[in-house]
C-alpha cells in the first residue's frame, strides 16, 4: 500500500513540471508509505512521478518505485496489490517477458507492454496506478473495479495532476481552491462525499472500474471497463442448477476460499480484525484452512461497552482461543478519542461521518507490528446482512398500495416535517414522497440529512446547485439498472453507495493514518461474478450460508448471533469533547457537522 503522485504538462507550450510541487505532494503522503520514497521525471520534464512505499510484496529494493521498463519506454507509480500477479507473471513469461523482481508492480508494467490499456481486464486486486507510455506519449491511469484504492486528479491550464489524497494535491499549492456544490451537498446527504465529486471544483475522483488517458490532445473522458450493473445484467440471463444442497454450499465455499487465498499473498505477517460478527469469523476460519503461517487477530473493545450487549470482546476472544491465533485485545475510551481527535480529523482526507472504529483498530494493529489486516467489509452487502434488505422492499410495497402517494407525497412531507422534527426523525415526513421506488426508499433509509433539510446548513443557492448536479434519484436508479430482483437491487445500492463511497474510503484513510494495509476479501469482482447468478435468483445466499463455509464449524454463539454492527460510542465521546454543545442532534449528525466544519475551516 502506497501513495502515488504525478504531474503531466501535456500542452506543447506548458511550462516544465515543478519538481518541488511533486515533492510537496509526496511529503503530504508520508504515512501512506514510510518505507521508501522515489521520484522520476522525463528528460523534457513534461512528466514527473513520485511514490511513497509501504513494502508488502518483494520488500527488497527491487520493488522500489517509480519503476521503469526501459526496453518498452514505460514508467509506473502504483498503489495497491494485485492478488493474481503470480498467475499473470507465468503467462507473461511464456510471452517472452523477463522479470527482474518478484513484485506485482513489474507485472503491471509487463501486462501493459503486452496488452496495452486492455490489461485491466486481467487484473484481480485493489489498485490505483499511472503508467507513462513514452512510445505513445500518453499517460494511462486505472482504478480497481470497486474503487478500493483512491485516485484523485485535477486538470488546469494544460497541466494534469493526480495523487492518492486530496489533501496531498492541495499541499502542492496549486489546486483545491474552488467550491464544488455537489461535493458539499453530497456530504450532508450521505455522510460522505460521493464519487466522483470532492469538496473542490477542480479536483475529481477517477470513478471505480475506470481507466483514463491523457495525451497531447488533452484529458479524455474516463472509460468504464467494469460495472456491477453489467454483472447483474449478465447474471439475470444465467441459471445455475445445483444437484443438491451440498453442491450449492460447495459453490459458495469455492468462491470464498479462492478470494481469501488470493488476499493472503504477502511477504510480511498478516492479521485479521476480529469482531463478534460472522463476517470476520468466517474470514478467520477460511484463512486458516488455506494458509500455513500463524495468523494474528485483533479485537477492539470500548470501555463504555464493557459487560453490555455491545461488547464484542468476549465472543471474539473465545473464537481466537478456539482457532489458536496470536490474539490481541485493545481497550479504548473517550480519553483515547480526545487524545487523537486532531489526528483523526487531519487523517480524514474527505469529511466522513464514520471511520473511527477502523482508525482505532488500525492503530492497535500497527502498534503490534502488523502491516496487513483482513476485514469483513462487503459481507453484509453480498449476503443481505443489513436491515435495508427487508425494510426498503417492505416500505416500497406498502407505499405503492397507497392510491394517492405520488400526488400527495410532497405536500404531506411539507406539512409533517415540523411535527416529526420535534418528536422523532424528520425522515418519517418523507415516507410517501420517497417510498415509491427502491432507489428513493434507499435514500430515505441511508441519507444522513434529507434534501429538504440541507438548505438550512448550506443556503439555498449552494444546495440547489448541488442537488441539481447530483441528480440523486436518477443516478440511484441507473446504478441498479441491471438488477432483476429486490435482493439484487439492494445489493447494488449498498455496494455502489454505502460500501464503495463510505466503508472502503474510510478503511483507506483510517488505516493509512497508521501505515497499515487493509484487505477486503469479500470485495472482489471475480467473487461477485461467481456468486451473482445465485444472488439474483429466487434463493440468494445468506449470512448463515456464508458462516457455514469453513470446514471447522464456527461456535453456535456466532452462528446464532443476530446482526448488530460494529458500534462505536462516538456521539457520546463527541458530546463530552465539545461540552455538550450539539446534544440536540440525533445519531451521528452532530459528528458530521463537526467534521464538515473542521474540513472547511468553519465553525460548528
Amino acid at each position: 500500500m502506497c501513495g502515488i503522485v504525478g504531474i503531466y504538462a501535456y500542452q506543447p507550450r506548458s511550462a516544465p513540471v515543478d519538481l518541488a510541487e511533486v515533492k510537496r505532494i509526496s511529503d503530504a503522503m508520508l504515512l501512506r508509505g514510510p518505507d521508501g520514497e522515489g521520484f522520476w521525471n522525463s528528460e523534457r520534464r513534461d512528466v514527473a512521478f513520485g511514490h511513497r512505499r509501504l513494502a508488502i510484496i518483494d520488500i527488497s529494493d527491487a520493488g522500489a518505485q517509480p519503476m521503469i521498463d526501459e526496453a518498452n519506454d514505460l514508467v509506473i507509480t502504483f498503489n495497491g496489490e494485485i492478488y493474481n500477479f503470480w498467475e499473470l507473471r507465468a503467462d507473461l513469461e511464456k510471452r517472452g517477458y523477463r522479470f527482474r523482481s518478484k513484485c506485482d508492480t513489474e507485472v503491471l508494467l509487463a501486462a501493459y507492454a503486452i496488452h496495452g490499456p486492455e490489461m485491466v481486464h486481467h487484473l484481480v486486486g485493489m489498485f490505483a496506478f499511472a503508467i507513462w507510455d513514452g512510445r505513445n506519449k500518453r499517460l494511462f491511469l486505472a482504478r480497481d473495479p470497486f474503487g478500493i484504492k483512491p485516485l484523485y486528479y485535477s486538470n488546469s491550464g494544460g497541466v494534469f495532476r493526480f495523487a492518492s489524497q486530496i489533501k496531498a494535491l492541495k499541499a502542492g499549492g496549486v489546486v483545491g481552491r474552488g467550491e464544488s456544490p455537489a461535493g458539499h451537498v453530497g456530504f450532508y446527504l450521505w455522510g460522505h462525499v460521493p464519487d466522483p465529486y470532492t469538496l473542490y471544483d477542480d479536483i475529481k475522483s477517477l470513478p471505480a472500474g475506470c481507466t483514463m488517458i491523457v495525451d497531447d490532445h488533452g484529458v479524455h473522458t474516463p472509460k468504464n471497463y467494469w460495472s456491477l450493473k453489467d454483472v447483474f445484467c449478465n447474471a439475470s440471463r444465467q441459471t445455475i442448477e445445483f444437484a443438491d444442497e451440498t453442491a450449492r454450499e460447495e459453490y459458495l465455499s469455492e468462491g470464498l476460499r479462492a478470494s481469501i487465498q488470493g488476499h493472503l499473498v504477502s511477504d510480511v505477517p498478516l492479521g485479521v480484525f476480529l469482531s463478534a460478527g460472522r463476517d470476520s469469523a468466517t474470514i478467520l476460519g477460511l484463512a486458516q484452512e488455506v494458509s500455513t503461517p500463524e495468523l494474528y487477530t485483533f479485537t477492539l473493545g470500548f470501555e463504555e461497552y464493557k459487560e453490555t450487549s455491545d461488547d464484542e470482546v468476549v465472543l471474539a476472544e473465545m473464537l481466537a482461543e478456539d482457532f489458536v491465533t496470536r490474539h490481541n485485545t485493545s481497550w479504548v475510551s473517550k480519553n483515547d478519542f480526545a487524545d487523537d481527535f486532531e489526528r483523526i480529523l487531519s487523517a480524514m482526507d474527505q469529511p466522513s461521518s464514520d471511520g473511527i472504529n477502523v482508525y482505532m483498530v488500525s492503530r492497535e494493529g500497527r502498534r503490534a507490528g502488523i502491516k496487513v489486516a483482513l476485514t469483513g467489509i462487503g459481507g453484509d452487502e453480498l449476503f443481505g446482512g443489513y436491515p435495508s434488505f427487508r425494510q426498503v422492499p417492505a416500505l416500497t410495497h406498502a407505499v405503492q398500495r397507497f392510491p394517492f402517494a405520488a400526488v400527495m407525497g410532497s405536500q404531506a412531507r411539507k406539512l409533517l416535517t415540523p411535527v416529526f422534527q420535534r418528536v422523532s426523525s424528520p425522515k418519517y415526513a418523507g415516507v410517501l414522497e420517497y417510498g415509491l421506488t427502491y432507489a428513493s426508499a434507499y435514500l430515505l433509509r441511508r441519507a444522513l440529512f434529507m434534501p429538504w433539510e440541507i438548505e438550512t446548513m448550506l443556503g439555498e443557492k449552494l444546495t440547489s446547485a448541488g442537488l441539481q448536479e447530483l441528480d440523486v434519484e436518477r443516478v440511484l436508479l441507473d446504478s441498479v439498472g441491471g438488477a432483476q430482483s429486490a435482493h439484487a437491487t439492494i445489493i447494488a445500492l449498498e455496494m455502489n453507495w454505502y460500501m464503495r463511497d463510505r466503508l472502503l474510503r474510510d478503511a483507506d484513510w483510517a488505516s493509512m493514518a497508521h501505515s497499515l494495509e487493509i484487505r477486503v476479501p469479500f470485495v472482489n469482482h471475480k467473487l461477485l461474478e461467481h456468486l451473482a447468478p445465485v444472488l439474483c435468483g429466487p434463493r440468494p445466499y445468506t449470512k448463515s450460508d456464508m458462516a457455514m463455509t469453513p470446514h471447522r464449524q464456527l461456535p453456535d454463539s456466532f452462528l446464532r448471533r443476530p446482526k448488530t454492527g460494529f458500534s462505536v460510542p462516538v456521539r457520546d465521546w463527541l458530546l463530552q469533547h465539545d461540552e455538550g454543545t450539539l446534544q440536540s442532534e440525533r445519531g451521528l449528525r452532530s459528528w458530521a457537522k463537526v467534521v464538515y466544519a473542521r474540513q472547511t475551516n468553519q465553525t460548528a
